[in-house]
């Protein structure tokens, strides 16, 4: 790996390992350490978010937290392991929209989506920005769009994986433009945006977290935000149905579960405690240089929430035909 490409990947990383450190030392003092199973790599969204909220989770219960990143499989591989977890508070899983999604995508998961897993908490919302490096010369949505539709097939789009928030972001943009292009999916956010950044693939839905510092150094080019509205962050950068291509838009989360079989009361206390983490100014303040919103809900408001969307992005996932390999 080259020096430049090592500083790019921490800087998309953007938090790091910052909980690592602190967690091993009191994990020697006290024994008292949850796990905040991650199933990106490091510096994708849903790991930043794990991140900040679990460094301020770590003293609002009084347990220390660790992350640890299991990519792999569209997210699957971590959620599994989460899922086979004795329930006991050792283990907790920091997962995306791409959850419900792979209910859909994968056929023959080793869960339950719903049934294997207790939602906790709604730790955020935030959007997805689609990327191009500044050497397409691509400048705008409708320029990416027409140089697509005259080479059918011969563009190239990223992903975290394979049902990956990302990944599903992309093909509802993709049907709602009536474009085709090739899937090129990633083990995580950051080598994605090397890759778009390099040339290798064309274009690339990404968190806005991961994403922002490449923006600010330009090293890519924001053409719009995949979520319903703009993003403070980039307030003169359009949404993808402002920019002229209706029902493209996705809601990309970041949620906290626990296994089923924590027992209730411990999943009571664990979602009190982080509704209390989401309450602090400090984190709103964090999200928001993030272009990020702290979840608001209640954990049966959250529980439903997911069932729901589980519901919506399956008929997605059916109208649209999407496959994983």
């Amino acid at each position: 790996m080259t020096v430049q490409r090592r500083s790019l990947l921490m800087a998309a990383a953007g938090l790091g390992a910052t909980l690592i450190a602190p967690a091993a030392r009191a994990q020697a003092a006290t024994g008292e350490i949850t796990t905040l199973v991650v199933p990106f790599t490091a510096g994708s969204g849903t790991d930043v978010i794990a991140r900040l909220v679990g460094e301020q989770l770590s003293r609002t219960i009084g347990r220390q937290m660790i992350v640890d990143n299991r990519a792999g499989a569209g997210g699957t591989l971590g959620a599994a392991l989460v899922a086979a977890a004795p329930g006991d508070g050792r283990m907790l899983l920091v997962h995306s929209a791409g959850h419900v999604a792979n209910a859909a995508l994968y056929p023959k998961l080793r869960y339950d989506t719903l049934k294997d897993f207790t939602p906790v908490a709604l730790l955020a919302t935030l959007p997805n920005v689609l990327v191009v490096s500044p050497a397409s010369k691509i400048g705008s949505v409708a320029e990416l769009v027409a140089r697509a539709r005259a080479e059918p097939g011969k563009m190239t789009y990223a992903s975290a994986g394979n049902g990956s928030a990302t990944h599903i972001n992309a093909e509802k943009f993709r049907i709602a433009a009536r474009l085709q292009a090739v899937h090129v999916p990633y083990r995580g956010t950051p080598p994605a945006l090397m890759d778009v950044i390099g040339g290798q693939v064309d274009w690339f839905f990404a968190p806005l977290v991961s994403a922002m510092p490449l923006i600010q150094d330009g090293k890519l080019l924001p053409l719009a935000v995949g979520s319903a509205k703009r993003t403070p962050l980039l307030p003169q950068l359009p949404t993808t149905v402002e920019a002229g291509f209706a029902e493209s838009d996705y809601a990309f989360w970041v949620g906290l579960f626990a296994p089923a079989r924590m027992p209730a009361a411990q999943v009571a206390t664990l979602a009190a405690g982080t509704a209390k983490v989401l309450a602090m100014p400090e984190i709103a303040t964090a999200m928001a240089k993030l272009g990020a919103e702290p979840g608001a809900s209640t954990q049966p408001q959250f529980a439903e929430f997911v069932a729901q969307d589980l519901r919506a992005t399956t008929a997605l996932v059916k109208q649209a035909g999407i496959r994983v390999d």
